[in-house]
């Protein structure tokens, strides 16, 4: 697929001015999001990336949109799990209900700076070592299974701040209590730093440890950096207001951890296929590519949506003949 240097800036300065725009329009008068507010928005995120699909099929052809809609479905799922430990962050540093939105958009920002170096860095390794792919295949793997020996609940309900956090506790002084959606304020002539801009970083760095499997799972369904810039970027965009949309349900989906775990353990499988496909090891087929299948992307598509809907399903029949399961 090759990208023009114009595209890139042309997305890029796009995703700017949409939260540019959202910055102003939500938080022109922080406020409580409501639920309707936030459907809003997910709906509006989420035709922004079909949109974004449907213009690759017109433009590159349907392989790119369906690796496009694979990978962003792929960092939506993963990013639903996020919102747990988002859920954690904001009652740990107790911030406020009209402040939250402000914290998740800048602390996405963050991560959404972070993840495109990771990419770059990604993309670069995978096209001068292809054996990449089997570092990436065995982190996922890994993953899948601690998900599910971990299962529902593996995190206990704990959060621990990043070590970075903390230098920046040590390095700045911090206020006890918010100014508003202030991050710095001034007292008796110093610079203070305030809750506000500790939680964004907490929020951004948090997101990036997520991005250590996100990111190699997008990478076994394109090896296209734009289109996993892209999916990474709607997939963010779209995942503040989706925190106050699903609010209590989060809860309710028990079998996430699951259905996600598989999700990384078939990704994981088809890079393993990938690299042997492309194999340069000298100790493998003396460093010929094998004749192994390669899973198509319509196929990942499909193991994905479905994987996803029988999760969501069974998790909410079993909390609804058995409520204390979400406790």
């Amino acid at each position: 697929m090759n990208v023009p240097v114009w595209l890139w800036f042309a997305t890029i300065g796009g995703l700017a001015a949409i939260i540019l725009a959202d910055l102003f329009l939500v938080d022109r008068k922080p406020h409580a999001v409501t639920i309707k507010e936030a459907s809003r928005w997910v709906l509006f995120y989420i035709a922004l990336a079909v949109l974004f699909g449907l213009g690759l099929w017109y433009f590159a052809g349907g392989t790119y949109a369906g690796e496009f809609f694979a990978g962003y479905i792929t960092e939506y799922s993963l990013s639903v799990d996020n919102l747990f430990v988002f859920v954690l962050i904001m009652s740990a540093f107790a911030v406020p209900a009209i402040h939250q939105h402000r914290v998740l958009l800048v602390g996405i920002v963050i991560a959404l700076v972070m993840r495109g170096l990771f990419i770059a860095a990604g993309a670069a390794a995978i096209n001068a070592l292809s054996w990449v792919f089997y570092i990436f295949a065995a982190f996922l793997i890994y993953t899948a299974v601690k998900m599910v020996r971990e299962g529902v609940g593996g995190d206990d309900g704990e959060w621990s701040e990043p070590r970075i956090v903390g230098l920046i506790r040590r390095v700045l002084p911090v206020t006890d209590d918010y100014h508003g959606s202030k991050t710095t304020v001034r007292i008796d002539g110093k610079r203070w730093a305030t809750p506000m801009l500790i939680v964004m970083i907490a929020i951004g760095l948090t997101d990036l440890l997520f991005a250590l499997d996100s990111i190699p799972a997008i990478f076994g369904l394109t090896q296209e950096a734009y289109l996993v810039f892209s999916a990474n970027a709607f997939a963010l965009m779209g995942l503040r207001q989706l925190y106050f949309l699903l609010g209590g349900l989060l809860n309710r989906l028990i079998y996430l951890p699951y259905g996600l775990a598989v999700i990384l353990g078939f990704i994981g499988v088809k890079l393993v296929l990938h690299a042997l496909h492309e194999n340069e090891l000298p100790f493998l087929n003396g460093g010929e590519p094998l004749p192994v299948p390669e899973i198509g992307i319509g196929l990942s598509l499909s193991v994905i949506v479905g994987v996803l809907a029988v999760t969501t399903i069974a998790s909410l029949v079993a909390v609804k003949r058995n409520p204390s399961l979400a406790e």
